[in-house]
């Protein structure tokens, strides 16, 4: 984590930014979220631990955390911005539960290898990408499949 803090604290430098102890205290609840989490679950923690802090200064960071490479933010197609802590971090695509919005990180050498073949055969040189699989987990499956049970009515 300390070196996360070197690299955001020369970003704010750069940028003629101050840190701040509601910047650090972000930066630290963020980096300890193991999960894809949206501004205002960030907002809900960190004004638990200082209620001074406002939502909009929680946004502005996450802007920050992204342009300094340390967060990077994600969609899962239910509107709600996500950010996902980004650095040094191997390139993974997501799988995502329509169901219940449970998400899977994959890395698939097979995967980056075909969508390398797809750009260079329309002639594009990839810079970056996300893949997003939409789907239902296991367990909505078995909930759905439980849900519609057919059931038999006799009438006399």
């Amino acid at each position: 984590m300390r070196e996360e803090k070197e690299i955001f604290g020369k970003y704010l430098s750069r940028h003629n930014f101050r840190d701040t102890p509601q910047r650090e205290l972000i930066l630290d609840v963020f980096l300890k979220s193991k999960e894809h989490i949206s501004a205002e679950e960030l907002y809900d923690i960190v004004k638990k631990l200082d209620p001074s802090i406002g939502q909009a200064t929680v946004y502005r960071m996450l802007k920050l955390l992204a342009e300094a490479g340390l967060a990077r933010e994600v969609d899962f197609g239910d509107c709600v911005k996500r950010y996902e802590y980004n650095y040094n971090q191997p390139h993974h695509d997501h799988l995502i539960c329509r169901g219940c919005g449970k998400t899977v990180e994959v890395v698939d050498d097979v995967i980056e290898e075909m969508q390398k073949r797809v750009a260079e055969k329309f002639g594009f040189e990839l810079t970056d990408h996300a893949m997003y699989l939409y789907g239902l987990c296991e367990n909505c499956r078995k909930k759905r499949t439980n849900k519609f049970v057919l059931t038999t009515y006799f009438v006399f």
